[in-house]
C-alpha cells in the first residue's frame, strides 16, 4: 500500500486537528464495522462463526506492529482498562509522574487503596518531560516498576524508551502508548507492558484497545480481574479454574468482535503502508504547523526536535488571550483541544493544505484581535 492510498482513507472534513482527543474513523475501519454489523443484523446460518475469529486476528495485527507474540496480547475495551489490569497486578513501588494522563496515576492509587501492596513513587519531571536522567536520579531500591506515556498528552513529548530501559534494569516498564501507537516507530520490545486504545491515531473508534505483556510481566503480575473467559477451559461450569498462563488471563468477559474487527482492519492497513511512512508525513506537517505558529508569534511549548515529538503541537498564548485563540480556531472551523491555558493541535498524515489554510486564517484573526 502506498502512503497516498493510506491518506485516501481519511474522510473527515478539513480543519480537523484533534487526533489527540479522538480520530475520526478511517474508511477501512468504518467499512469493516458496517460489514460485521450487517452480518450480526442478518444472523444467517453459518455466518456467526466469523465473529469468534476476530480476537485472534486483532492479536496478530497488534503483534505485527509491536513485536509481541499473539499469546502475550489481549484485547481490552480501552487504554484505562489495560492500565488498571497492570496497576492492580503489581507489587511494590511504581515510579510515575503525577503529571501523566490521569489514567496512569489514578490506576496506581486505586490499586494502593484497594490492595495495599502497591505504592506510588511520584517522579519529578523536567517541565513535564519524563527522561532517563530524571528517572535515574529518583530510582529508589524499592521501585519495582516504572510507568510512562509513550507520548505525553499535554506536552507532546516522545519518551526515550530505550534510554529508560537501560536506566531501570530488570524492573517492569509499563507504557501507555495511546498518543503514539500507530504513528511512532517505538521500540516496544524493551517494554514489559504496552497498552493502547484504537480511537485516537489508529482511527478505529471507541471500544478498541489492547494489552501486551512480556514474559517477565506475565510472571510478575497477578491477573486480579480475570473472568470466566480468562481461563484455559472452554466450559467452566461447576468449577473455578485458575487464570490462563498467557495474556488471556486478563480477559474479564468475551470481547466485542465488531470493535476488534474495526481495530484489526486499521492495524492491518497501518502494517501495509508502514508506520515509518506515516510518521514521515506527520513530521513534515508538524513542522509546517510550528512554522505557522512562529509566523504569528505564538509560543510553541512542545518540542521542536523531531526525535522528541510525534503528532502533537502545543501552543501557549498569554493567559488573557487563551479564550481569544480558542474562539478564533472555532470560528474558522478548526478542531483542537484547549486545556489548562494551552491549545493542543494534533496533526496526522492526511492534514492537508486546506486545513493549514484554515489554521492560518484563525491565527490571522487571533493576531488582529490580540493586537487591537
Amino acid at each position: 500500500m502506498t502512503i497516498d492510498e493510506f491518506i485516501a482513507g481519511f474522510n473527515e472534513e478539513p480543519g480537523y486537528l484533534d487526533y489527540g482527543r479522538v480520530g475520526p474513523l478511517s474508511r477501512v475501519a468504518a467499512e469493516e464495522g458496517n460489514a460485521f454489523a450487517h452480518l450480526l443484523e442478518r444472523a444467517r446460518h453459518g455466518s456467526m462463526e466469523v465473529f469468534g475469529e476476530q480476537d485472534q486476528r486483532l492479536r496478530e495485527a497488534v503483534g505485527t506492529l509491536t513485536g509481541f507474540a499473539a499469546a502475550n496480547i489481549v484485547g481490552v475495551p480501552n487504554t484505562t482498562s489495560g492500565l488498571m489490569h497492570a496497576a492492580f497486578g503489581l507489587t511494590g513501588a511504581v515510579l510515575c509522574s503525577p503529571g501523566e494522563f490521569p489514567s496512569l496515576p489514578i490506576s496506581i492509587v486505586r490499586a494502593q487503596e484497594a490492595l495495599h501492596v502497591v505504592q506510588p513513587a511520584w517522579l519529578e519531571t523536567d517541565h513535564g518531560k519524563v527522561t532517563p536522567g530524571s528517572i535515574r536520579e529518583q530510582l529508589e531500591q524499592n521501585v519495582q516498576a516504572v510507568a510512562v506515556s509513550l507520548v505525553d498528552s499535554r506536552t507532546g513529548y516522545l519518551v526515550d524508551l530505550e534510554g529508560i530501559r537501560q536506566v531501570i534494569g530488570d524492573r517492569l516498564l509499563i507504557v501507555d502508548a495511546i498518543q503514539g501507537f500507530g504513528v511512532v516507530e517505538a521500540p516496544y520490545e524493551v517494554a514489559d507492558v504496552v497498552v493502547s486504545g484504537g480511537q485516537k491515531w489508529c482511527r478505529a473508534g471507541w471500544g478498541t484497545g489492547f494489552l501486551a505483556l512480556s514474559d517477565r510481566a506475565l510472571e510478575r503480575l497477578t491477573p486480579v480481574f480475570s473472568g470466566y473467559t480468562g481461563t484455559d477451559g472452554d466450559e467452566v461450569w461447576g468449577q473455578v479454574p485458575p487464570p490462563a498462563a498467557d495474556a488471556r488471563a486478563y480477559r474479564v468477559s468475551n470481547p466485542d468482535p465488531i470493535a476488534e474487527a474495526r481495530f484489526a482492519a486499521g492495524l492491518e492497513e497501518l502494517a501495509a503502508v508502514g508506520v515509518a511512512a506515516v510518521n514521515a508525513e506527520i513530521a513534515e506537517r508538524v513542522s509546517r504547523v510550528i512554522e505557522l505558529a512562529d509566523e504569528f508569534a505564538l509560543a510553541v511549548v512542545s518540542s521542536r526536535d523531531e526525535h522528541e515529538r510525534a503528532g502533537i503541537v502545543v501552543l501557549e498564548p498569554p493567559a488573557e488571550q487563551t479564550t481569544l485563540l480558542t474562539a478564533s480556531l472555532h470560528n474558522h472551523g478548526v478542531s483542537a483541544t484547549t486545556r489548562l491555558g494551552q491549545v493542543r493541535l494534533s496533526v496526522h498524515a492526511a492534514t492537508d493544505d486546506e486545513t493549514l489554510d484554515m489554521l492560518r486564517a484563525a491565527f490571522v484573526s487571533y493576531g488582529t484581535a490580540a493586537t487591537y
